[in-house]
């Protein structure tokens, strides 16, 4: 396998390893194992975690966009719309890790520039990919783009819901669902 084949397989495992453990709860060892590599080999293909976090965050953001591209292809407007919710929407099932990178990116970029930066960047194409396949105003694209980091958060919390227009009533009923329940103690069962 080509060095190239191996880099494209350690960008993918480290997404997968990074959505699920965070930048400092994974190792270079567990993903380089992933890939049936050894942990120096993998520093040849990025000579840092820093720089492998960068391009499973890069992975994430042009996963999204190949979601969203696909279910709007032939679409416009409302339509182009409706069919990027409904994809984006299954994602907890169909690729899950891409949402969970998402949120590891957020939470990374707090701290790291690099990260922020990259994060801003992909944020302002992804805004400008809604807008140019649907053609709707900023508040719909500022509105689509805000149900979806709700999803990515529902989904990190385990949060049983359903999709398209019936996911705000389905949050809302499991919220009523937990009423009374304000600290962890209040309800040690798994919720």
């Amino acid at each position: 396998m080509s060095a190239g084949a191996r880099r494209e397989l350690a960008v993918e495992a480290a997404m997968a390893e990074f959505a699920h453990g965070g930048y400092d709860g994974t190792s270079t060892w567990t993903i380089a194992r992933r890939v049936g590599v050894s942990q120096p080999y993998m520093f040849r293909l990025f000579p840092t975690k820093h720089a492998l976090f960068l391009a499973a965050a890069e992975r994430c953001f042009d996963g999204i966009e190949d979601v969203l591209r696909a279910a709007a292809a032939g679409l416009h407007g409302e339509d182009a719309m409706a069919a990027m919710a409904e994809a984006y929407g299954r994602l907890p099932l169909d690729e899950p890790d891409l949402l969970r990178m998402q949120l590891k990116v957020h939470a990374i970029a707090v701290r790291d520039e690099e990260v922020g930066r990259l994060g801003r960047i992909r944020w302002a194409r992804l805004w400008r990919v809604v807008s140019e396949l649907s053609g709707e105003e900023p508040g719909e694209i500022a509105g689509f783009l805000s149900a979806g980091l709700l999803l990515n958060v529902v989904t990190a919390f385990g949060v049983p819901h359903a999709t398209g227009d019936d996911l705000p009533r389905s949050i809302a009923d499991w919220a009523e669902g937990l009423r009374g329940v304000e600290t962890l103690s209040d309800h040690p069962d798994p919720l």
